[in-house]
């Protein structure tokens, strides 16, 4: 058979390097890197179009396209996974907040449908007993998924989001790091924080997985397999993952956290209902490990 050559997007993570750089390669198939700076950047072309073969995808997008019926297949393959409590911001210039005071706060997100939201806001309601309803959300870009109706406030398009929680326009923001001395985050130790909700949920939050086109998966499940088996070659060559692991391949090492990341997305209305972690891969991709 010839080889394939499959237009691919992933980010710069250092455990892709190698496949990336071509060092490691296929012989089934060729991927013609497309580069897109922030990787988030591809998200809306491939959920809207199929613009790509292969695409590194936020998590709660692909749920949102898979409620949609978009023809995109996930792989167990874990691009970035991080703890969220360091990306949520206010400004004490206005007083002190914590997670338990948003309530009535205007709040502020690139969209309101991005992971690392969604895994902050189900932090702030399981963990913290956060009414998300009466919190005002502000909103500066629309969700990848364009059947989603988003009713939150859409900021004005020349504001940018740390600049209006400097301004005293927003109250916290989330999704965000800054190195502002004016700013604080709004856990306030977040790596204490983040080591207690980890010892309570054993999860470390994914965010970033890998999609293909339904088309690849049912003409060719071979290269879907090497797509995978690429990937995890290439994270091996890492040396042992550490503990916790940030970069989970695997159905079962990715069980935990995405039935966690379901279930927050339909407590916060993403989803229809609540997804079976194996309902999310095909028949090709559920035996990945």
């Amino acid at each position: 058979m010839d080889r394939l050559k499959l237009k691919a997007v992933l980010g710069n993570h250092p455990h892709v390097q190698a496949v990336k750089s071509g060092a490691l390669r296929s012989d089934l198939f060729d991927l013609d890197f497309v580069e897109y700076t922030p990787t988030n950047a591809a998200f809306k072309p491939m959920v809207r179009e199929q613009a790509f073969d292969v695409c590194e995808m936020a998590i709660v997008t692909y749920l949102m396209a898979k409620a949609h019926g978009k023809p995109l297949v996930l792989l167990p393959a874990t691009m970035m996974g991080r703890f969220q409590h360091s990306y949520a911001l206010y400004n004490p210039a206005r007083g002190t907040l914590g997670p338990s005071d948003l309530e009535g706060k205007r709040v502020g997100i690139r969209s309101f449908t991005t992971t690392t939201g969604a895994w902050i806001r189900g932090i702030l309601a399981n963990d913290y007993g956060v009414n998300l309803d009466k919190i005002r959300w502000v909103t500066f870009e629309d969700p990848h998924v364009a059947e989603y109706v988003d009713t939150t406030e859409r900021a004005p398009k020349d504001k940018k989001v740390l600049q209006m929680l400097l301004d005293g326009e927003l109250d916290a923001v989330l999704g965000e790091t800054s190195n502002d001395p004016n700013l604080k985050p709004l856990f306030p130790d977040p790596a204490a924080e983040a080591a207690k909700w980890y010892a309570r949920r054993g999860v470390v939050p994914v965010n970033h997985l890998v999609v293909v086109t339904e088309r690849l998966a049912k003409s060719r499940p071979d290269v879907v397999e090497g797509i995978y088996d690429l990937l995890k070659r290439n994270k091996g060559q890492m040396g042992p993952a550490g503990h916790p692991d940030f970069v989970p391949f695997g159905i079962e090492a990715n069980r935990k956290p995405l039935e966690l990341i379901v279930d927050y997305a339909f407590q916060q209305a993403l989803i229809p209902r609540r997804y079976a972690v194996d309902e999310l891969f095909d028949e090709t991709t559920r035996g990945l490990n």
